[in-house]
């Protein structure tokens, strides 16, 4: 199964932005390479352009509360697991103070480093980083691997409690919703949601099915539209069958 996830409102938007920015930051610095360690650095000045908002932290701190209170309300009752529902309260508390401890602008560090600042702006061109443009760079890519893995870490690590609070929050959102099956009559569907409080909207369709969403949402509608994968036509074309997937509306 293929999955697709499409947000309702640009708070989610960012907030799964985030999380791609995280996995792939995460993913390259575990390996080794001059160029992974590059990719590396580059996702993280991505990540502090994305988390940029200021009003992220506290968005993440009040939904962290938010959550717990609604939590705390299954404490004793015996459908419930506690040893679950404490862990799952721990997890959110530990997050919330994490997010707290972090003080002024996210990512004030880095802003404040003018050698990653002067990577970052030449790395927004096309070939701007190469050896005699940023000859510094050049040298500290070439120093040992551990050298630069330390460095990495160092960087990312105050930016964790943000990963760790949107990790939350989304597997939380995930799992709100239960997935229904639909049929794309001639590759197209069309839902009046009336005015829904989902947030996000996940779509499962079987890998082997040659058929890619093109999703338009928001609270009161939901169209969808699928198209054949791409080939060498510039051109996309409207699948001419129907299509089986299931649908799962998702609200915190």
């Amino acid at each position: 199964m293929i999955t697709y996830e499409y947000p309702f409102n640009e708070r989610i938007r960012t907030l799964l932005r985030l999380e791609d920015l995280f996995e792939k930051t995460l993913y390259f610095m575990a390996i080794e390479g001059t160029r992974e360690c590059h990719v590396a650095l580059t996702t993280i000045f991505e990540i502090l352009e994305v988390a940029s908002r200021a009003d992220l932290k506290m968005d993440l701190i009040q939904e962290l509360e938010r959550q717990r209170q609604t939590l705390l309300v299954y404490r004793n009752n015996p459908d419930i697991s506690e040893e679950a529902l404490s862990g799952a309260l721990y997890e959110i508390e530990q997050a919330a103070t994490a997010l707290l401890s972090m003080t002024g602008k996210i990512g004030q560090y880095l802003r404040e480093n003018e050698w990653l600042m002067g990577i970052r702006s030449r790395a927004a061109i096309p070939g701007g980083v190469c050896e005699f443009d940023l000859p510094s760079y050049h040298w500290w890519l070439n120093r040992d691997q551990s050298v630069r893995r330390a460095a990495l870490e160092a960087w990312v690590s105050p930016l964790l409690p943000l990963r760790d609070a949107l990790v939350i929050v989304l597997r939380l959102l995930r799992a709100s919703g239960r997935p229904k099956p639909y049929v794309a009559n001639n590759s197209q569907l069309q839902l009046n949601l009336g005015g829904s409080a989902s947030q996000m909207v996940r779509l499962d369709i079987k890998s082997s099915e040659r058929a890619i969403p093109e999703v338009s949402a928001n609270k009161y509608a939901l169209n969808i539209r699928f198209t054949n994968p791409p080939n060498s036509e510039t051109k996309t074309r409207s699948c001419d069958q129907d299509v089986a997937f299931e649908l799962t509306f998702c609200n915190l």
